[in-house]
């Protein structure tokens, strides 16, 4: 930003600060001096560059605050408000003007002034040099003063012209869809319903916090103007600042947050200088609409973390009069454990102090970081890695044994590809942003982008020929841990951390229908993965179950895919990938995907170990086949067969699945294998005879099975 040096001493008592030394106190307080300019007039212009979280620097009187502050000053300085007299008011506006705010979520405050009996001409020297020295070309002397009020306090304003409001209101409002604005720069502007816009009767008048519309704006033949000074949502503004490609100072101002408790004295001055300037006269009362006032959350400050982390000792005394300097409102309170401690409530204008680190900061930058020791060796403890970080690797280490290779994709993905992986009740988050091209979706699911990759070493001919169970046929297996993102209907975002895995079908062909065993193959090794990711963060002791997912399959193939859980709580799902995604991918093979949630996964961990001494004596095992509905799951049968209170019982172990006529429609033959074992010696055939038939009981009359000879 510019800064004029005669313009920033008029606020500075004393005000004789040289660009040297305003360049060495704002570059040692973190806001370097980029170059220095002298002008005809004798003026010498700064171009300082601030960082995006100050907004309040965008200004002079924020820049000479933050040299009265600095302690690396030559000489001690005090802040010097502007000051003014307020003219006489006329009458009240009564029904020459009507305000209405219907969006104060998005327009925290809406201020209007009426000044009658304004005489619009060129504008005295003194505000034509400060404009001109810092890059502003004059207009008139309404417009200036809007202009001199943002450089000079950082409160953008705007200016409308009484006879050319229709109706004489004024509504803040979202606006209609290709509803027409020609703004100031003689641009027409079609406008989106995401546009907030103050409207008269009749339109648009202006685009909130962006730039005003030509057909109201201010010329010489006005004489009743209407001063308006506002806030508006960051977001907002910025959205229709990128979209419209408009840059102006209001627009850049409203993005770095302007508070509404900034507004009343910036008016006041504004209303001021244009009532001497213009010989107009302001009415007694202002119209004011918005929500409640924002109240500042108190930040409690302790000198002694202030010591620990400047690394040079901070008195609580000398630690408030410098948070003083930046208008803090600080009290020393003196606390039995900790000493004392400064109770700081931060100024309207740095919406940037939320937290005790930011005041430490402000403590750093007015003692200036040359004050902070800086030495050879820093002290360095190691440490083991958390226990989140530990899991997430332990995750990838199982996942990479059974030969699966991680991925680093892309975000974004093209909205038909994200399309058909959308939950209930979500939608897209799109990012309008011309160089996003074809890509400007945040992807809902990380298996978009494992497909594309799993296209282009198709492209490339890429097979994995070894691999743990890959088979004789190889096949290509993909993971990547990442973020995907959507937001609800209402508007709130839902972003959260997945595991996906990708993998081929063994035993398929490209291009040919996959036969049903091959399917069934493949979709059995995707469970096993997921089921050895699950175990291998939940560890031997917890339950892990796979139940028939959702009938609304989203992406997921239409025959069927699996929700898995881990002691009842889902934690993701498996299975086939769809046709359309696949399509739109490219493929023409069959894969499968799972995708876990890694936050569920994570709290899991560290799993519970558990050390078993090996057995003295050999175990038994019989097997046992069971004809059971074709619906019975294997998770029923298993619970069946159990063991509960079994003497000698120790597991239970599914070994295949047999269909056919021998076992009738609809049914099919089920065989688990019963592990017995004793630590006091060789079981014998006849000590496991009576288990065996409590087991098959068992199963009989829960499952209402029978035993196949």
């Amino acid at each position: 930003m510019n800064i004029s040096l005669a313009w920033l001493n008029q606020y500075l008592d004393p005000g004789d600060v040289s660009a040297e030394e305003a360049a060495h106190v704002l570059t040692h307080a973190g806001y370097p001096v980029e170059d220095t300019t002298a002008t005809p007039s004798g003026d010498t212009v700064m171009d300082v560059e601030i960082t995006s979280n100050r907004g309040d620097l965008f200004c002079h009187v924020g820049c000479a605050r933050e040299i009265a502050a600095a302690r690396s000053s030559t000489k001690p300085r005090r802040l010097v408000q502007p000051m003014f007299d307020m003219p006489k008011a006329g009458p009240a506006i009564g029904g020459d003007l009507s305000l209405e705010n219907s969006e104060p979520g998005v327009c925290p405050r809406f201020t209007a002034r009426l000044i009658r009996g304004c005489r619009v001409g060129p504008s005295p020297d003194w505000l034509v040099e400060r404009l001109e020295a810092v890059g502003q070309r004059s207009i008139n002397n309404v417009v200036d003063v809007t202009n001199f009020i943002t450089l000079e306090l950082g409160n953008p304003c705007h200016v409308f012209d009484l006879a050319k409001l229709a109706g004489g209101r004024l509504s803040v409002r979202y606006a209609n869809d290709g509803e027409a604005l020609t703004t100031l720069d003689g641009k027409p502007r079609t406008l989106k319903p995401t546009d907030l816009v103050v409207a008269d009767a009749e339109g648009a008048t202006s685009l909130a916090g962006v730039i005003g519309g030509q057909d109201s704006e201010v010329d010489a033949s006005t004489t009743d103007i209407i001063f308006e000074m506002a806030t508006w949502d960051p977001v907002t503004v910025r959205t229709a600042a990128r979209r419209l490609a408009i840059r102006t100072d209001a627009s850049f101002r409203f993005e770095r947050i302007v508070d509404p408790r900034t507004i009343g004295f910036a008016a006041e001055r504004a209303v001021a200088l244009i009532a001497e300037l213009t010989g107009g006269t302001p009415s007694a009362d202002t119209l004011d609409e918005g929500a409640p006032e924002p109240v500042t959350e108190q930040i409690v400050v302790r000198p002694a973390k202030c010591a620990a982390v400047i690394g040079v000792p901070v008195d609580a005394k000398d630690a408030a009069d410098m948070l003083r300097g930046h208008e803090v409102a600080v009290e020393v309170v003196f606390d039995p454990e900790t000493d004392e401690t400064l109770r700081c409530v931060p100024p309207a204008f740095r919406p940037d102090l939320t937290r005790e680190i930011d005041l430490i900061e402000e403590v750093a930058r007015t003692l200036g970081y040359d004050a902070v020791p800086m030495t050879d060796r820093i002290a360095v403890r190691a440490t083991h890695p958390q226990e989140g970080e530990r899991a997430r690797r332990a995750v990838a280490s199982s996942l990479t044994g059974l030969g699966f290779y991680e991925t680093v994709t892309f975000s974004f993905v093209r909205p038909d590809h994200a399309a058909v992986w959308y939950a209930p009740g979500f939608k897209e988050v799109r990012v309008d942003d011309d160089r996003r091209g074809e890509e400007p979706t945040l992807r809902p699911s990380v298996i978009p982008s494992l497909l594309l990759c799993r296209r282009g070493n198709a492209d490339a001919r890429a097979e994995s020929e070894v691999g743990v169970g890959l088979g004789d046929g190889g096949g290509v297996r993909l993971f990547e841990l990442s973020a995907v993102f959507a937001q609800t209907d209402a508007g709130a975002s839902a972003e959260r951390r997945v595991l996906s895995l990708l993998m081929d079908v063994e035993g398929t062909q490209p291009g040919k229908q996959p036969k049903h065993a091959a399917m069934q193959a493949g979709l059995r090794s995707i469970r096993g993965a997921v089921e050895a990711v699950c175990r291998t963060v939940a560890g031997p002791a917890r339950t892990i179950t796979v139940d028939a997912a959702d009938p609304d399959c989203h992406g997921w193939s239409a025959d069927g895919h699996g929700r898995v859980s881990i002691d009842g709580s889902p934690v993701g799902v498996f299975g086939p990938v769809g046709t359309g995604p696949l399509k739109l991918a490219g493929l023409d093979r069959p894969v499968m995907a799972a995708e876990l949630d890694m936050d569920a996964l994570i709290a899991l961990a560290p799993p519970a170990g558990r050390v078993d001494p090996l057995p003295t004596y050999p175990a038994i095992e019989r097997d046992l086949s069971l004809i059971v509905d074709e619906s019975t799951r294997w998770a029923a049968v298993s619970v069946a067969l159990a063991g509960d209170g079994i003497e000698h019982f120790e597991s239970v172990g599914f070994v295949g699945t047999f269909r056919g006529d021998a076992v009738g429609a609809g049914k099919k033959s089920v065989t688990a294998r019963l592990r017995f074992r004793s630590a006091q010696g060789t079981l014998r055939r006849d000590d496991v005879e009576p288990q065996m038939q409590r087991l098959v009981d068992s199963a009989v009359s829960t499952l209402g099975a029978e035993v196949r000879g």
